[in-house]
């Protein structure tokens, strides 16, 4: 999954859009880390036990969020954030959201295409065209296809 923060893919053209997808958590501050790393902020510097809890917490909800792209049929998301914000005294809310998007890659000669691009377009299509020219005697070029817009999932 093609995970950006800016709202185009270089070298890409967005062929479907399945709008917003997001990942969310709340988490509670441990006791011990939370009296830890207020013994380690009076010596100043970084708190490892909260970065840790911060990095596992955007790793969750990332891997949420891309679950729900792919059940839409997306194989990239768009305008990705973060959000993090306080609830109450001891909860942390951590959300990452986006659009999930079906993106293909630019060919060789397409406008705006990158060198990426057609390095994906051409080995995506050299298995695809090995088996066509044993069948055929021929090369063929290969369209990149991809499955149809699914409903999203209703949310109660």
């Amino acid at each position: 999954m093609l995970i950006v923060t800016s709202n185009e893919i270089p070298g890409h053209r967005i062929d479907a859009v399945f709008g917003e997808v997001m990942g969310l958590t709340v988490r509670s501050r441990d006791i011990g880390s939370q009296m830890l790393a207020g013994f380690r902020s009076l010596g100043g510097g970084e708190l490892p036990e909260m970065t840790r809890a911060l990095y596992e917490s955007r790793q969750e909800v990332m891997a949420r969020m891309v679950n729900e792209a792919q059940q839409r049929g997306a194989n990239a998301i768009v305008a990705m954030r973060f959000d993090t914000s306080e609830m109450g005294t001891n909860w942390t809310e951590v959300c990452a959201y986006g659009t999930a998007v079906y993106v293909l890659p630019l060919g060789e000669g397409e406008p705006g295409a990158t060198g990426q691009s057609v390095y994906l377009t051409k080995t995506a299509s050299q298995p695809a065209q090995g088996q066509q020219a044993a069948q055929q005697g021929q090369q063929q070029p290969v369209q990149p296809t991809h499955p149809a817009p699914q409903a999203p999932p209703h949310q109660f």
